[in-house]
């Protein structure tokens, strides 16, 4: 023992206390520093996607446009992972058939194996015809016009995902392409027609979406979950809706999500789910009466049914995600190598392997870095989700998608899967509403359930639906001016 006057003691003393000073700076210094963790990685991406350009364009002329225009297609698909990956997954994560770190790796792999072995081929939002290419085909203009599309386009994800407001990045790309070229070539450049289809869209797809999803969440209350044996129920319908969803989802991949790698009419389509869907029903219905073994005549047993075909469906999303829409990414990025390269626009135009990598690889780092925000929201934050509504949602999008393909209309699958979303909590406030008028001796409820029920998030709603009008004139004008503000300083004016 040493006396309070020993020197050791008070040297001890002093140690600890600086010890604890340098723990409290340490913790601080982390503290401080955890936040820009990821913003750091996603900096070095973009850099190493600059760094990937110079190599192969081998620093011949115009290679500092291409390498900029690289650095700027990163960014733009690390927003895209960040913004529309959790429409795919926020169902089954809020349904809580997988954890938020299960959902981040089985997106990625997913999404990167989507626009890797099935990506579009060519640029989507040139050669659809938003905007004429022979209106902008001096390679120069079109180069910047090109180069403002897809920073208005990125600018505008990144600001969304910021408010947690997901939007559709087929029409944030769509409206920077507009903007730029009417900018280039005024009004007479853009095909009117096309944007009148997509401004439709903006209504069509969340309701046909919603719709969709209400009628499937109706159809399992009907058929399982209101029946007296619930688990006699399950064992007929739940192998019947697996089949359903097996070959909708079939369907789905061989109508969009290997259209690159085969192209099938939509009767063919409709054959390959035809044939996944009958057998998988089969298979299923003893798996599904040997997991229904034991269970409990209660709702909250039958969840478990649902997981896995929740998952699954959620990773063929992601896989048909990252297959069409990587071209939003890295479509305008193409086109300025093609241009570069070529010194012609052109209104068709091949994506090279190495952009394609840059734009699979951004999906999945800007999910795995940005991504877990937007997912809580869409998971949790709208409405309560369990198993049977997600998977709910998850079936509507794929159905939604085939209709549109089968009707010719351009829809997004973001505003199909939050459509869905809110479908699904509004029945549920509808159909409960109901329940009370029809039990008018309300001393048979539950006191938690002889009130009106909101079950959907209304601040949500009208932030998702103002970030959808205004995505198409805010992507716009910020790509008109980014437009006029670099061809100023290229000298072309």
């Amino acid at each position: 023992m040493t006396s309070p006057a020993d020197p050791n003691a008070k040297a001890i003393k002093t140690l600890d206390k600086d010890l604890g000073r340098i723990g409290l700076l340490e913790q601080a210094t982390l503290f401080t520093s955890r936040p820009l963790v990821a913003p750091g990685i996603a900096l070095v991406f973009i850099v190493i996607a600059g760094l990937a350009a110079v190599t192969i364009m081998g620093g011949g002329a115009g290679t500092w446009v291409v390498v900029l225009a690289a650095a700027i297609g990163a960014y733009m698909a690390l927003n895209i992972g960040a913004n529309d990956v959790a429409n795919n997954m926020g169902p089954a994560v809020g349904a809580r058939a997988v954890t938020l770190g299960g959902a981040l790796v089985i997106a990625a792999l997913c999404e990167t194996a989507g626009a890797l072995l099935a990506g579009g081929d060519v640029v989507s939002t040139v050669s659809r015809g938003i905007v004429a290419p022979e209106s902008v085909a001096a390679p120069e203009i079109f180069i910047w016009a090109m180069m403002a599309a897809l920073l208005a386009g990125a600018l505008w994800i990144h600001l969304a995902t910021a408010m947690g407001a997901p939007v559709s990045t087929t029409h944030s790309i769509v409206g920077g392409v507009m903007g730029a070229g009417i900018a280039a070539a005024g009004f007479g450049a853009v095909n009117w027609g096309v944007m009148g289809t997509i401004a439709a869209s903006w209504v069509i797809s969340p309701v046909m979406g919603g719709v969709i999803a209400a009628l499937f969440l109706a159809l399992l209350n009907n058929r399982i979950l209101y029946r007296e044996d619930k688990i006699a129920a399950a064992r007929t319908w739940v192998p019947i809706l697996i089949g359903v969803m097996g070959g909708v989802f079939a369907t789905y991949m061989a109508l969009k999500g290997l259209k690159a790698l085969v192209h099938l009419s939509l009767g063919e389509s409709l054959l390959v789910g035809l044939a996944v869907a009958v057998p998988l029903a089969l298979v299923m219905r003893p798996v599904i009466a040997r997991q229904s073994r034991g269970l409990e005549n209660r709702t909250k047993a039958l969840k478990g049914l649902f997981a896995i075909p929740l998952v699954l469906s959620a990773a063929l999303l992601s896989f048909a995600h990252g297959a069409n829409d990587v071209a939003n990414a890295v479509g305008p990025l193409a086109a300025i190598v093609h241009a570069v390269s070529d010194g012609a626009s052109g209104d068709r135009v091949q994506i090279p392997y190495w952009v394609m990598i840059v734009g699979a690889v951004g999906l999945s780092v800007g999910l795995m870095l940005f991504g877990p925000k937007l997912i809580n929201i869409v998971g949790s934050e709208i409405t309560r989700l369990n198993a049977m509504r997600a998977w709910c949602v998850a079936l509507s999008a794929a159905v939604v998608v085939i209709i549109a393909s089968w009707l010719g209309l351009p829809v997004s699958s973001t505003h199909i899967a939050i459509g869905g979303i809110f479908g699904v909590g509004f029945y549920r406030e509808w159909y409960h509403e109901k329940i009370l008028k029809e039990n008018r001796d309300l001393s048979t409820l539950p006191v938690e359930e002889r009130t009106r029920r909101k079950v959907v998030r209304r601040s949500h709603m009208l932030t998702i639906l103002a970030a959808w009008v205004i995505t198409v004139p805010a992507t716009s004008a910020l790509s008109a001016g980014l437009f006029w503000a670099a061809t100023l300083l290229a000298g072309l004016r």
